[in-house]
């Protein structure tokens, strides 16, 4: 995995318009390179209406439905351990695609969160994502960060 992208809906759609082709015509793509998306809905509203698809450029899929909260809260869903091991499960099987996709409705929370630990994971910094001087592109979502970072100290003790 050469890069992990972290992108608002907006953004992950047009970074996975960009390797659109009709059928038959891969060549016609504007980008050819391989990717995995992790996709974060919303529960409120069911989703975003947005499917992401395997395809020849998409190598891997997962979508996860939980809400930007920080603790149990009426009419949310909250980050769990269940989801925290397939984020994990998912960044081991496609570290040999050339970018990590990551996205929920603005890009600056949730996906920020996994974002940040997939750099850990692969034993990068990962000081950016925290860093005050970027701010403005949010913060992650801390309880899903430290969700990510138990479970993947529980998969290591095995």
């Amino acid at each position: 995995m050469r890069r992990i992208l972290v992108k608002s809906l907006n953004e992950a759609f047009d970074f996975v318009m960009d390797h659109y082709y009709p059928a038959g015509c891969e060549e016609d793509a504007k980008r050819k390179d391989t990717y995995a998306v992790i996709s974060i809905q919303d529960t409120h509203i069911g989703g975003f209406g947005v499917t992401f698809a395997e395809n020849k450029f998409c190598k891997g899929v997962l979508t996860l439905y939980f809400d930007d909260v920080v603790k149990e809260t009426k009419g949310a869903v909250l980050f769990d351990e269940n989801m925290a091991d397939s984020v994990i499960a998912f960044i081991r099987s496609h570290m040999d695609v050339d970018t990590l996709l990551i996205h929920c409705y603005a890009g600056q929370s949730r996906s920020r969160a996994i974002g940040a630990f997939a750099k850990k994971m692969m034993g990068k910094s990962n000081q950016t994502y925290f860093s005050a001087d970027k701010l403005w592109a949010g913060t992650p979502n801390e309880y899903v960060y430290n969700m990510l970072e138990d479970a993947w100290f529980r998969d290591m003790l095995g």
